[in-house]
C-alpha cells in the first residue's frame, strides 16, 4: 500500500509559514541553554491546559490517520505509532470511541499513553494532559511498556521480551554508554524522530520543574528507568541525549508532525519548537563542555533582609560557559538560578542562616564556594509571609476563577506552588493530583487562574495567567480548595472533609482589604460575599499614576519613539524582569532575565501607542510607532 507520509526537513523560510509571526521573537543569536531557556519562556507563557478526559475527543483533531493507508479526505481512524505499519495494512485500527482501560492482547482497544511516564511528574497537571506527549496507542502495548523508557533494544533473542505486530519491541537496553540495563521500548524507525522531539519538548516546556520530578530514585542506577538527570538545562542523562539526537537526525520532521503541531497549537496555544525549527535541537544539546571548573562568584551579600525572606546578590563568575548558580543554606542546596541575585523565602523569623553560592557551567562542573554571608531574619515585618488567595469566583456553568496575590516584598518562584481540591468518595474524601503553578510572580502583582470555558463580564480568558480544566478548576461550590507550597497548606477556601456548599456555592468571595496574610484555616469573616458571576477588578491592575510619577533615571532607553527594538543603557545585567504595561495598567509583555545576552527589548507585534517599560522597580515611558 502506498505510503504518503513524506519526511520534510524544515528550513527557516518554511518555519514562518507554520508558527505565527513573532512567536519566536527573542531567539535570534541564542544557542545552548540560553536558547533553551528562551524557548521555555515562549512555549510556557500561556497555555490552555485541558482535562485528561478531554483528550479522547481532541484526538479526532490531532491524531487521525490520513497519512498512510487511508483516504486522506475521509477517515475516522486514529494513527497509533505503536501499531502503525507504514508499508502495508495495519493489523488492527481504532476510532476514538474504542478507548478502553486495559487489554489482554493487541487489537482490543486503545488508551492514552504518556510518552514521558506519568510517574515522572506524579500524574500532576498540567503535565498530565499535555497533548504534545500524551497520545493514543494500543492498550496492550501501552500496558506492557509500563514506565520503561524508549530506547535501543538488544537483538539477542533471549533478551527480547515482546515483539509487536509492527515490529516494535520491548527488550533489554542496548543504549550505548547508559548505565541503565533494564527494559526499553524500541519503536519502529518511522517514529523515532517523532518520539525524540516529543521528549525534548517535555524538557523545554517543564524546565524549572524537572528537578522536582521523580528521577534516579533507585539505589541501583542500572535499574532506574527514568532518563532525567535532575538538571533543568540538560534535562536528560548524556547517553540518553545522544540517543535522542541520533533519532532526531535519522528520522526528520514529517508532514504529520507539522500538521499535528499546528492542530495542538490551536487547542493548547503553544508549539513544539523542534518541529518548527529542527536545527534548534543540535544548537541546544550539541555542545562540547570543557573539563575546567568555573571561577568562584565573588562579593556575595544580602541586599534585603526581612522576617520570612532574604535577597542575596553576588558578582558573576567571569567564565563564559557559566549557565547558573547554586545557593546553599547552612550547607544544603536550596535553590538554583540563572541570575546573579535571588530571594530565598519560607524562612523563620529571628533565625540565623549561613549562605554560600557556587557557579556551574554547561558541563555541570562546580566552582568553589563564594564568601560566606550570615543573615539573621527580622522578628517581624510589613510583608505577607506567603502568597494568598484574594478572590474566589464560583459562577454559572464554567465561570470558575481564582485570583492569587503576592505581597511578600519579593518576587516569588511559583514552581513549588500548587492548587489542590478535595472531592467526596462515598462517605470519605480524597485529593486528586494537584495543578502545579510555574513561572515567577512579582511583588505587588496578582494573577488569575481560570477554567478555559469561563466567560466573565470583567475579565477575558486571554488576560488570565493560567488557564486549566484540571479538577482544581471544576469546582461546584461544595469542595474544599487550597493553595499549597510543596505539601504544606498556605491558604484555604472552605473546610476539609465536609461539604462547603452553604458558603461556597454560587458566590464570589473577595478578600477584605484589611486582610494581607494567608490563612491555612478558612475564616469567612475575612471575605466579602457577592452574588454568582460577580466580577470586578479581577486580576488587579497596576497603578499607572504611581508608575508614571516614579520614573527613574537609572536607565536610559532609545530610540523613543520606537518601531522594533527598544534599547536600554545602564547596569542591565542585574535586571531580573522586564514588563511592558499599557496605560490601563495591563501587563502586556513580561520577560525574565531580559538582558542576559542582549541589550534590547523587542516590541514587535505590540500595537502603536504609549507604554511604560518597567525594569524591576524602575520605569520609563515610551511610544511605540
Amino acid at each position: 500500500m502506498k505510503k504518503i507520509l513524506l519526511p520534510i526537513i524544515l528550513i527557516s523560510s518554511y518555519i514562518s509559514a507554520q508558527a505565527p509571526a513573532g512567536y519566536y521573537n527573542g531567539t535570534a543569536g541564542l544557542t545552548g541553554y540560553a536558547l533553551k531557556t528562551k524557548l521555555h519562556d515562549i512555549i510556557s507563557e500561556k497555555n490552555f491546559n485541558w482535562n485528561y478526559s478531554d483528550l479522547q475527543n481532541y484526538y479526532n483533531q490531532t491524531d487521525l490517520d490520513i497519512y498512510y493507508d487511508h483516504d486522506i479526505s475521509n477517515t475516522t481512524l486514529l494513527l497509533d505509532i505503536y501499531s502503525e505499519i507504514p508499508g502495508g495494512p495495519d493489523s488492527y485500527e481504532y476510532t476514538s470511541t474504542q478507548m478502553i482501560g486495559s487489554a489482554s492482547a493487541e487489537g482490543q482497544g486503545w488508551n492514552r499513553e504518556h510518552m514521558m511516564p506519568q510517574s515522572t511528574f506524579y500524574s500532576n497537571y498540567p503535565m498530565y494532559s499535555d497533548l504534545f506527549y500524551v497520545i493514543p496507542t494500543d492498550a496492550r502495548i501501552n500496558q506492557l511498556r509500563s514506565n520503561y523508557p524508549y530506547g535501543i533494544s538488544t537483538t539477542t533473542a533471549s533478551n527480547v521480551y515482546y515483539t509487536f505486530t509492527n515490529s516494535s519491541k520491548i527488550g533489554k537496553s542496548a543504549i550505548p554508554n547508559w548505565v541503565y540495563t533494564g527494559r526499553v521500548y524500541e519503536p519502529i524507525d518511522e517514529f523515532k524522530g517523532d518520539i525524540a522531539r516529543s521528549l525534548l519538548y517535555f524538557a523545554v516546556r517543564y524546565q524549572g520543574k524537572l528537578g522536582t520530578f521523580n528521577y534516579n530514585n533507585n539505589a541501583n542506577p542500572a535499574s532506574d528507568t527514568n532518563p532525567l538527570d535532575g538538571t533543568e538545562e540538560r534535562a536528560f542523562e548524556p547517553a540518553y541525549i545522544a540517543m535522542l539526537l541520533q533519532w532526531h537526525q535519522q528520522d526528520p520532521v514529517s508532514q504529520r508532525e507539522i500538521d499535528r503541531n499546528n492542530k495542538v497549537y490551536a487547542i493548547q496555544k503553544n508549539r513544539n519548537p523542534f518541529i518548527d525549527n529542527p536545527g534548534w535541537v543540535n544548537a541546544i544539546w550539541g555542545q562540547n563542555p570543557d573539563n575546567v571548573a568555573p571561577q568562584t562568584p565573588l562579593n556575595l551579600t544580602s541586599v534585603q533582609n526581612s522576617a520570612y525572606f532574604t535577597t542575596l546578590s553576588w558578582s558573576p563568575s567571569p567564565d563564559p560557559d557559566v549557565i547558573g548558580y547554586q545557593i546553599y543554606q547552612n550547607g544544603v542546596l536550596v535553590a538554583t538560578t540563572h541570575s546573579t541575585s535571588i530571594s530565598i523565602d519560607h524562612l523563620t523569623p529571628s533565625t540565623t542562616y549561613i549562605y554560600t553560592v557556587k557557579a556551574y557551567d554547561n558541563g555541570y562542573l562546580l566552582s568553589s564556594d563564594s564568601n560566606t554571608v550570615s543573615v539573621t531574619t527580622l522578628a517581624s515585618d510589613m510583608y505577607a509571609k506567603d502568597l494568598y488567595v484574594s478572590k474566589y469566583l464560583k459562577g454559572s456553568s464554567n465561570n470558575k476563577g481564582i485570583e492569587i496575590t503576592n505581597k511578600t516584598g519579593h518576587a516569588v518562584n511559583l514552581s513549588d506552588y500548587r492548587l489542590s481540591i478535595q472531592f467526596p468518595s462515598g462517605s470519605n474524601y480524597y485529593f486528586p493530583a494537584p495543578y502545579e503553578l510555574e513561572g515567577t510572580v512579582q511583588n505587588n502583582e496578582t494573577f488569575v487562574v481560570l477554567n478555559p470555558g469561563a466567560n466573565f463580564s470583567c475579565f477575558t480568558i486571554n488576560q488570565a495567567r493560567f488557564i486549566t480544566a484540571a479538577p482544581q478548576m471544576t469546582f461546584t461550590g461544595s469542595q474544599y480548595l487550597e493553595l499549597r507550597y510543596k505539601s504544606t497548606t498556605v491558604d484555604a477556601i472552605g473546610t476539609k472533609n465536609q461539604s462547603n456548599s452553604s458558603i461556597l456555592s454560587n458566590v464570589s468571595l473577595y478578600r477584605k482589604n484589611t486582610i494581607s496574610q494567608p490563612n491555612s484555616t478558612f475564616n469567612i469573616s475575612e471575605w466579602d460575599s457577592y452574588p454568582t458571576d460577580y466580577c470586578q477588578d479581577l486580576g488587579g491592575t497596576l497603578s499607572t499614576s504611581k508608575l508614571i510619577t516614579s520614573v527613574d533615571k537609572t536607565f536610559k532607553i532609545y530610540p523613543n519613539p520606537v518601531y522594533d527594538n527598544l534599547y536600554v543603557n545602564g547596569e542591565t545585567e542585574k535586571v531580573r524582569t522586564a514588563q511592558i504595561i499599557d496605560f490601563s495598567g495591563k501587563v502586556i509583555y513580561t520577560e525574565k532575565d531580559p538582558f542576559r545576552n542582549k541589550k534590547n527589548i523587542s516590541v514587535q507585534g505590540i500595537p502603536a501607542g504609549s507604554y511604560i517599560l518597567r525594569l524591576d522597580d524602575q520605569v520609563q515611558q515610551f511610544i511605540k510607532k
